[in-house]
């Protein structure tokens, strides 16, 4: 078992940063691809970035440009630096950690954490 706990949400402008933490309960990072994720009302959730456990990096076109995800092993946590947030960056954001085997997926989820952008 994995336990993620988010934290870092909250209010800000249009055109400010926030930076999302997530903490794993155990090291994974070598062996799991650590991934954020949002779901804004009414609307699925998608991958907003993703740090496989080579290292490689993936971003959703909408953040690219804007988003950083990065992970710090030594403290078990993933983030994400958001910067020059829109609006529609509103929702809430979930960390996900997920690593497949021949044999079986294990896909484990936080709690997740409301960003809202607003002025």
């Amino acid at each position: 078992q994995v336990q993620l706990v988010e934290s870092g949400g909250g209010l800000v402008q249009p055109g400010g940063s926030l930076r999302l933490s997530c903490a794993a309960s155990r090291a994974i990072f070598g062996i799991y691809t650590m991934g954020w994720y949002r779901q804004a009302p009414g609307k699925q959730r998608e991958l907003v970035a993703d740090v496989t456990s080579g290292g490689g990096t993936n971003y959703a076109d909408s953040v690219k440009g804007r988003f950083t995800i990065s992970r710090d092993h030594a403290k078990n946590t993933v983030y994400l630096q958001m910067d020059s947030l829109k609006p529609e960056d509103t929702a809430v954001y979930y960390c996900n950690a997920v690593r497949t085997t021949r044999l079986i997926t294990y896909n484990y989820w936080g709690q997740g954490t409301q960003v809202t952008v607003s002025s």
